[in-house]
């Protein structure tokens, strides 16, 4: 994510953060470096004058001057102002209110709302612990109706049907009155996609709002889009009053231009990131994090409550128990964890997170095979439970059982069985000596003919 603002601001910052002494002359210098890094990730030309200009003025000031590692002050600086343009922290949605709370999602068409309707309903749902009833008030697109009712279905939400012939106002006034019937905490409501330039559209959602007064109205933009987002958003906060934004596939935007420009052109803050087509890839959006990882320092809080609210705890405590007492790492087990790193993202975003880790990342995404992982549960899942359990089995008529039976070669099931035995011996070694033996059986992974196949 923001990959190529990241780089760019490393390499601007890194000259400057090892100097004994600052200067206005070699500040200036960097400060010329950030400006082109921020223009060209396509941040909003007001955003980068007034954050060079802040940056300036607090690197010229006490703070720096007296500081016994300028450099290192200087980059807190940066991580501070960047923040800042972002705003200072998450800010969660406001559902303190007599139930259903309702939340009306605005947008372009093609922004993603439909399946940021579901990822939200999902995140309220299964964090919150919220009841949630969705409704599609799209009356232009059947589509985009069935598709609603189809995710509803998949992330286990209440779905009150619409259709074409009814007005929107109608439909939400009576998607209001089911949701109180059904005790339901939250309603959202996705809504059509429209242009600000379309007056028609736009008093039709302000007629909308109007009608149901929602406690939280979202634009969903494309982060792909820049600072154009930001611009959207202004237009369309001149019609409604937004209470912030969700910013949909921020997980493929190397630049950042909307995230840095989107709350100070608008004034609203970016309450989630949508990092990805699966219904689990919405992110509250924390500026403080997002500036970390920003400036190539890793975001461990964010992968942290990941793996609390993602991964499965009896079978992580059940494997624990396994090592322990020096039983088997088998087939299932392995299973087990390639499912609990793909809940969590996969490794690429595992890796995205970790200090200094970026570019081990996005080395990963363009050359480690993203297929793997699904094949390999395939081949586990062809396997009967005594092959699962003893892998030893595994000969000639077996192995092309498997592998016909999942769609792969008889190399992939060889490279998965060298892989689990290379596990197996990580886990005896944690048994007999803990953590620092398992790491430096990590290697194994990466080692001649024993690696993650490469595309």
């Amino acid at each position: 994510m923001f990959q190529s603002l990241s780089d760019r601001l490393s390499q601007s910052l890194r000259t400057i953060t090892g100097k004994a002494r600052l200067s206005e002359d070699n500040i200036q210098e960097t400060l010329r470096e950030v400006r082109m890094a921020l223009l060209e990730a396509d941040v909003a030309l007001p955003v980068v004058r007034d954050f060079v200009a802040a940056v300036k003025e607090r690197a010229l000031g006490q703070e720096v001057m007296q500081s016994l590692s300028p450099g290192q002050a200087f980059l807190k600086i940066v991580q501070a102002e960047l923040e800042a343009v972002m705003g200072s922290a998450n800010e969660s949605l406001n559902l303190s209110v007599q139930p259903p709370a309702v939340i009306l999602m605005a947008g372009l068409q093609g922004a993603g709302k439909t399946t940021s309707v579901a990822k939200l309903a999902r995140l309220l749902r299964e964090r919150d612990k919220k009841k949630v009833t969705v409704v599609s008030a799209d009356v232009y697109r059947p589509a985009a109706i069935k598709q609603l009712e189809t995710l509803a279905a998949e992330v286990g939400v209440d779905f009150f049907p619409s259709n074409t012939e009814q007005r929107p106002v109608a439909i939400v006034e009576a998607a209001v009155a089911h949701a109180k019937v059904r005790f339901s905490d939250v309603l959202i409501v996705d809504t059509a996609g429209r242009l600000a330039i379309d007056r028609d559209m736009m008093a039709e959602i302000a007629a909308l709002h109007a009608a149901v007064k929602p406690v939280e109205t979202l634009f969903v933009v494309d982060a792909m889009t820049g600072q154009d987002a930001a611009t959207t958003a202004r237009a369309f906060a001149e019609t409604l009053p937004l209470t912030g934004v969700i910013l949909t596939k921020a997980d493929a935007d190397t630049r950042g231009g909307a995230a840095l420009s989107v709350r100070s052109i608008t004034g609203k803050p970016i309450k989630f990131l949508g990092v990805g087509e699966k219904t689990t890839a919405l992110d509250p959006f924390h500026p403080d994090r997002l500036a970390s990882r920003i400036l190539g320092m890793g975001d461990v809080l964010s992968l942290i409550e990941e793996a609390e609210q993602k991964v499965d705890r009896d079978k992580a405590a059940r494997l624990a128990r396994k090592v322990k007492k020096g039983q088997k790492f088998d087939l299932e087990d392995f299973r087990d964890q390639l499912q609990q790193m793909n809940n969590m993202g996969g490794i690429t975003s595992m890796l995205d997170k970790l200090p200094g880790m970026g570019n081990m990342a996005q080395m990963a995404q363009q050359n480690l095979d993203v297929k793997l992982f699904a094949r390999m549960e395939a081949m586990i899942n062809s396997m009967t439970p005594a092959e699962r359990r003893r892998p030893e089995l595994i000969q000639g008529s077996r192995k092309r059982r498997i592998t016909q039976g999942s769609g792969t070669q008889v190399q992939d099931l060889n490279r998965l069985l060298k892989q689990h035995k290379q596990m197996q011996k990580m886990m005896k070694k944690m048994k007999g000596g803990g953590m620092e033996k398992m790491m430096r059986g990590l290697g194994g992974l990466g080692g001649p003919g024993g690696g993650f196949p490469m595309r």
